[in-house]
């Protein structure tokens, strides 16, 4: 098992339209990050910053941010666009975090 953490930024006055498209998540997506080995999956907003922290924990080598080749993520980039920080390719800007510290 490994955790992976990451960043994204949220676009200015976004947080309950983020957080409502996240809650009705679309079903062929959470089976996809299911059978990718995310088995938990959390998101944080720091409000002072607009900035996203997400959280994973993923059974094998990948994780969500393996996935972005595939149709149903392309599709929820696309979706998610108008209100975070993309890349061209509609993809987040993610940043990825080094764990410094891990208390069990």
């Amino acid at each position: 098992m490994q955790r992976v953490a990451f960043k994204m930024y949220l676009n200015e006055g976004q947080k309950e339209e983020y957080k409502k498209r996240h809650d009705q998540i679309w079903p062929e997506l959470k089976k996809l990050l299911k059978e990718a080995g995310v088995f938990e999956y959390s998101i944080f907003l720091d409000e002072e910053t607009n900035t996203l922290f997400a959280f994973q924990k993923v059974s094998g080598e990948g994780s969500s941010q393996d996935l972005g080749q595939t149709e149903i993520v392309k599709k929820w980039w696309k979706f998610m666009a108008d209100i975070m920080k993309t890349n061209p390719d509609n993809s987040p800007v993610s940043v990825p975090l080094e764990e410094v510290f891990y208390l069990q």
